[in-house]
């Protein structure tokens, strides 16, 4: 629709018309123009006649420039009792920093008087246009017109300015009052410092974040990578961890250097608190060295059942500290991992099978073969009992009065599997060897006597004690004469 009105209003374009508009266009142009230079020339004129009445401006002088002190310094800080009370600026021969250092010093001094010092007075010198603030008739500061320059203020009332300052802050304040300003001074300096030092807070905060962040996902990729090798948990636990604490100490280095700390005194900070702590903590450190060396070489795995020393029992934990162990008897050991590292560790569980025996002795009539047979026989009937390797029956031992048969079998390596089925084993071979008559030797003891009468003198003993008995007892009958 726009486009055919656009066309309609081509379609009636007039040239004369349109040359009737343009010369009246140029027109009220020109009347326009011509209204604003008059009414601006009218406007200023009441500026020029006043521009030729006023008084021609005396342009000062410009003052003595003022060179820019050495160290960079241009206002310091007069302190008194550890308080900021005020500033000065340098002078020029003295820089800003010497004049208030001779100024604090002077001011310790008055301070370390143990009598009363009085107030801070002001004398004024009009000749030399300065005004020193003394007490006890010794000069403390000068103020001079640099000063008043400085701060935009009379010599005399600055002087006055500073004097009621130092006044009231040598005015010793209670006890409160003088730690709520110490405490106030602090908290401001802290507040200016932060301020100052905000970007790299800031920077720090920033890497530290990014620290947490890659560490914490660094360390989820691990272990679910991990999970792929063929590694135990307490493995992949401790490749996480080291992952994970790598990652903290090199974003702490970095943290530390953006804060500003130099990295070749951070370095040789850490070398000597190294050293102290290797002193300091060398058994403890010894225990984690050999928790990590356990859990990399893996002698042995949580649930084996093992024996260290004198301990025995199922491995519940491995930890970087020590290895904690479940006795049978429901005992919980903790072994520091130095000692289990240094220590002859057998591993029952390390395989799935253990071999048990048990040794049986029979007569030296029997028949050592049929004994053989049927002891085979009966350890195959326990069910515990595997096929390969096979049972081994071995004679151990020509005794004196019996002959020793070894059974050899291999069953569960967990040891109440290891105990059950050695006991069913000699409870079925001793049920099989009495159902075949197969009896055990009785023990036989052979006694030697010596230095012994013969049997001939024993018996001769014998008859003259009972001869001697029964004449005895005839006398005793025989009634006396």
């Amino acid at each position: 629709m726009f486009q055919f009105k656009m066309f309609a209003s081509r379609q009636s374009f007039n040239p004369v018309d349109d040359r009737s508009s343009w010369d009246f266009c140029q027109h009220r142009s020109r009347s326009l123009a011509s209204t604003i230079i008059c009414t601006g020339l009218w406007l200023m004129m009441p500026l020029v006649g006043r521009a030729q009445d006023t008084p021609p401006v005396v342009v000062p002088s410009p003052s003595p420039q003022i060179s820019t002190p050495t160290d960079g310094v241009f206002f310091a800080d007069i302190i008194v009792r550890g308080q900021v009370i005020l500033q000065i600026g340098s002078l020029a021969n003295l820089s800003a920093s010497e004049r208030a250092n001779i100024i604090n010093r002077r001011i310790a001094s008055f301070l370390a008087q143990s009598q009363s010092n009085g107030a801070i007075t002001v004398q004024t010198d009009p000749q030399r246009g300065i005004a020193t603030l003394q007490l006890n008739n010794r000069i403390l500061m000068t103020v001079t017109q640099q000063d008043a320059q400085d701060f935009g203020v009379g010599v005399e009332g600055l002087a006055q300015q500073w004097a009621t300052a130092l006044n009231r802050a040598f005015d010793e304040p209670p006890l409160a009052i003088d730690v709520g300003q110490r405490l106030y001074g602090t908290i401001r300096q802290f507040q200016r410092d932060s301020i100052d030092r905000l970007p790299t807070i800031l920077g720090a905060l920033l890497t530290v974040l990014m620290t947490m962040f890659l560490a914490g996902s660094i360390k989820q990729i691990t272990l679910a990578a991990s999970e792929r090798w063929e590694i135990d948990y307490n493995s992949r636990t401790l490749v996480s961890r080291v992952v994970y604490s790598s990652i903290w100490v090199f974003g702490s280095i970095v943290a530390l250097g953006v804060l500003g700390l130099n990295f070749a005194t951070l370095v040789g900070t850490l070398g000597l608190t190294s050293v102290a702590i290797g002193f300091s903590l060398r058994d403890i450190l010894s225990n984690y060295f050999s928790g990590i060396i356990l859990l990399v070489s893996r002698p042995f795995r949580v649930g084996d059942q093992i024996i260290i020393q004198d301990y025995e029992g199922t491995v519940t934990y491995i930890q970087l500290r020590a290895t904690t162990l479940i006795t049978y008897d429901g005992r919980t050991i903790s072994i520091p991992n130095l000692q289990v590292f240094t220590a002859t560790i057998i591993n029952n569980t390390a395989a799935e099978l253990r071999r048990s025996s048990l040794t049986i002795g029979i007569d030296y009539d029997t028949d050592i073969a049929s004994v053989k047979e049927v002891i085979h026989q009966a350890t195959m009937r326990v069910e515990s009992i595997v096929a390969q390797p096979p049972v081994e029956i071995l004679v151990r031992e020509l005794a004196t009065n019996e002959v020793k048969i070894e059974v050899r079998f291999w069953v569960s390596s967990r040891r109440l599997s290891f105990l059950e089925s050695t006991s069913q084993v000699a409870q079925s071979i001793k049920e099989a060897m009495t159902a075949s008559g197969i009896d055990r030797p009785n023990e036989v003891y052979t006694v030697q006597l010596k230095n012994t009468p013969s049997i001939c003198d024993v018996r001769s003993e014998r008859l003259l004690q009972s001869d001697g008995i029964a004449s005895a007892g005839r006398d005793s009958r025989v009634p006396p004469t």
